[in-house]
């Protein structure tokens, strides 16, 4: 019977792959006993409850990388989260502990090197975290999505393993479609736009698409809009808006789509911000994209993500500073392009690695405590 700690957190984009990882050790081994540890009053103290798994929460805060008088506290949850992490590692006595990035994941992955107990580390993006650098030298593994990372990480614990995803078929056949669209209330026949600016909302993909909707609403083309809940109310207003002006654009829009294998059968162009796990679904479904990297995360990491793909020709990308001018022309001439939409699904779908939570899985076996000779 295997123990594992997966720890990390903060958005989805860590808490979905840690997720599958999860699932996927329970796949293999149904007596897996799994336990969560995430930072307090952060997502995952929802989602991974959610998905069937028991969390812990560590007092434990990011630095504000503005001045910020909270900081001033953050020696003090670090020293808490700390003490906390060795008592659960002493508890739970885990054979493994795995880190999939956020400064949640930090105490208690320390705690286990300190203990002498293997860690494996998870990096989705092309350019590493501070958590999993600081945490590089004393893991024993690290699985990565992108080439060229040993610029952060030693080359021999590196695994290329890709990212682990909710879900692992392309949902592209037209009796897929067909469902996608009765389920959205849209029609299989027009050409159909995804826009997702990731769990929590992206600002500038919103105003976008509000300052858009006057144009869109000539009905030739139809959007699946997931706005976030920040801004879900200003959405739907100016949709009714256009409406009472007897000009409706066929927009579907919602906080949060829950359906996303729907949501990705349907688009034939996503517009997306360029999240690691959002790019590993969009290559594994196939999709023709625009990226729109968020300049509001660590090093400025999504354009990494993005670049990898450009670099490929598996996607466009719009710096989020021209995005409110640049991206609606950009999306339309793409729509208007049969075979550059099919050359781009095609070189993303290249790149898609539908194994990745199954390899991530043994390496964890591999390293895990009881398994050693």
């Amino acid at each position: 019977m295997l123990r594992i700690i997966i720890s990390g957190g903060g958005t989805g984009g860590h808490i979905y792959p840690a997720i599958a990882i999860a699932d996927e050790l329970r796949r293999q081994f149904p007596d897996t006993v799994i336990l969560f540890v995430g930072a307090e009053g952060r997502m995952e103290m929802e989602k991974v409850p959610a998905a069937g798994y028991p969390v812990v929460g560590l007092p434990v805060a990011g630095l504000q990388r503005r001045w910020s008088r909270q900081n001033f506290a953050l020696p003090f949850k670090l020293l808490r989260s700390i003490r906390k992490a060795l008592r659960v590692i002493k508890d739970f006595k885990p054979d493994a502990v795995v880190g999939v990035g956020g400064y949640a994941s930090v105490p208690i992955l320390r705690a286990a090197q300190w203990r002498k107990i293997p860690t494996l580390l998870q990096e989705q993006n092309a350019y590493a975290g501070m958590a999993n650098r600081y945490l590089a030298r004393r893991a024993r593994r690290i699985c990565v999505a992108y080439d060229g990372m040993e610029r952060f990480f030693p080359k021999d614990k590196i695994r290329l393993t890709g990212n682990p995803i909710r879900f692992t078929s392309r949902r592209t056949a037209s009796d897929e479609r067909a469902a996608a669209a009765a389920f959205f209330g849209l029609s299989p026949d027009k050409k159909t736009v995804l826009v997702v600016g990731g769990s929590l909302g992206a600002r500038t993909l919103n105003r976008t698409m509000t300052f858009a909707l006057p144009v869109l609403a000539c009905g030739e083309v139809q959007f699946v809009w997931q706005t976030g809940k920040p801004y879900i109310v200003h959405a739907l207003e100016a949709l009714r808006a256009l409406k009472t002006a007897g000009r409706p654009p066929v927009i579907k829009a919602f906080d949060f789509i829950y359906r996303m294998d729907y949501a990705y059968a349907i688009a034939d162009a996503v517009v997306s911000r360029a999240g690691a796990g959002a790019i590993a679904e969009l290559c594994m479904a196939g999709k023709a994209c625009i990226f729109v990297p968020s300049p509001n995360v660590a090093e400025d990491h999504q354009t990494g993500n993005a670049q990898a793909l450009v670099a490929q020709d598996a996607a466009l990308m719009i710096p989020d500073a021209n995005a409110e001018t640049a991206l609606l022309p950009a999306l339309l001439k793409l729509l208007q392009n049969d075979a550059r939409l099919n050359a781009l699904r095609q070189n993303a779908a290249a790149l898609a690695r539908p194994n990745a939570a199954c390899e991530i899985v043994k390496e964890i076996q591999t390293i895990a405590a009881k398994y050693e000779v």
